[in-house]
């Protein structure tokens, strides 16, 4: 992925925000399964590649069999989760797997960790993002590019997070999309 902001969406308005936006690629978090064959042919008709947060989508059991279905019906670029059944099945459709890391504890670190050298994702999404020193430690221990993501506020936080070597930044605030 080259952008380095990935616009995330939590509602309509904001989707239609990223639709009019210059950026390819964009995140659809918390959306309801009927919405889901408009949300993606709204972005297939812009030329935008959709990844869409599986736990995270309303009627939808985010387990393998849903990631086939989302994976079939609505061709995402990319597939979000904290599962790692998600992370393989989207892996085995060829579909770009993110895996969510939250940094809770070193205890979650630890499971993080061995869970992501076992489902071997394409990217993590670490949570919250703002923790420069975590981005370096996470980089270092792991071969796997890193998108920062949660709490990123400032243009500030953005340029902490890609210098401690995050990818890319997944935000839903819009005022850091135009920079």
């Amino acid at each position: 992925m080259e952008q380095k902001i990935i616009p995330a969406s939590s509602n309509l308005k904001e989707f239609e925000a990223f639709l009019e936006s210059s950026y390819e690629v964009g995140v659809f978090l918390e959306i309801h399964i009927s919405q889901l064959k408009n949300i993606s042919k709204l972005a297939k008709n812009a030329g935008k590649k959709m990844i869409y947060h599986v736990d995270l989508i309303q009627g939808l059991k985010s387990d393998d069999y849903a990631t086939e279905y989302v994976c079939q019906e609505f061709k995402p670029y990319g597939l979000i989760s904290t599962k790692s059944s998600v992370i393989l099945k989207a892996k085995q459709k060829n579909v770009i797997a993110i895996q969510r890391v939250f940094l809770l504890d070193s205890h979650a670190i630890e499971k993080s960790i061995k869970l992501v050298q076992r489902t071997k994702p394409d990217y993590i999404e670490l949570l919250p993002g703002t923790m420069p020193w975590m981005i370096e430690e996470i980089k270092e221990r792991l071969d796997v590019p890193i998108l920062a993501g949660g709490l990123i506020r400032t243009e500030a936080d953005v340029e902490n997070a890609i210098k401690a070597g995050a990818a890319g930044i997944t935000t839903s605030r819009k005022e850091l999309w135009d920079k």
